[in-house]
């Protein structure tokens, strides 16, 4: 008999994880050490889940990097409690893909609506580089994710979650070119397949430089809410 794969079922296969010797190493070496300001906290310190909706189908899919040491994988939530999470809840609720804007802890009452956040790494990487095989063991996920939510869009942030993104397409046999250039604002329609739209991750390297404002972080969902309503029936 054929098992039916669920968003909950792919959730637990995340947690439980342990493909990957360094990077369960170091998120288990941060949660003990722990950051001054959150040292009366009790950290995660495992592979973060997806963040998704009760398992329903979604039309949004969020592909992000990785946890943040002391923000997902602290909370146990994907991009909460750091500076870009702060960023993207703020914009997913503008564009009314969020319930509030709020990102601090899991149990916040923060809901999706029609939106799953997923990662291309789901553990904490050093210094924020997940290595090549390491994204590698963590693509069967993303797989899994995109299949389970079947998406009309889908937002890479950065270039490195764009790469991934087009990698499973080819995997799929629903993209075929070469591998579009990655920027800010870049879109792309895969034939029968969703719209990709390409994002500046918003990381504090980004946000504080000004190369990401929120006015061009608003455009990205603003895009996203436009291209879900034309093709919706």
């Amino acid at each position: 008999m054929t098992k039916i794969d669920t968003f909950e079922q792919i959730n637990k296969d995340i947690i439980n994880c342990e493909l990957c010797p360094r990077l369960r190493a170091y998120c288990k070496k941060v949660a003990i050490d722990k950051r001054a300001s959150f040292k009366d906290q009790t950290y995660w310190g495992r592979p973060a889940p997806n963040f998704n909706p009760k398992g329903r189908e979604a039309r949004l899919v969020i592909v992000g990097l990785a946890p943040a040491a002391h923000g997902a994988n602290r909370t146990g939530r994907m991009f909460t409690g750091d500076r870009s999470g702060e960023w993207l809840y703020r914009a997913l609720y503008r564009a009314g893909f969020a319930s509030q804007p709020s990102f601090e802890h899991a149990s916040d009452g923060l809901e999706l609506i029609n939106c799953v956040i997923t990662a291309v790494a789901h553990c904490a990487p050093p210094d924020n580089k997940p290595l090549p095989e390491e994204i590698d063991n963590c693509s069967d996920f993303f797989s899994r994710t995109y299949s389970q939510a079947r998406p009309r869009v889908v937002v890479a942030l950065g270039a490195i979650a764009w790469r991934a993104i087009f990698s499973e397409f080819k995997k799929q046999g629903q993209w075929k070119q070469s591998m579009p250039p990655f920027g800010h604002q870049q879109t792309v329609k895969i034939s029968e397949g969703p719209l990709v739209i390409g994002s500046y991750h918003p990381s504090q390297q980004n946000t504080f430089t000004k190369r990401l404002t929120e006015p061009m972080f608003d455009a990205i969902f603003a895009e996203a809410r436009k291209a879900l309503a034309l093709i919706e029936p």
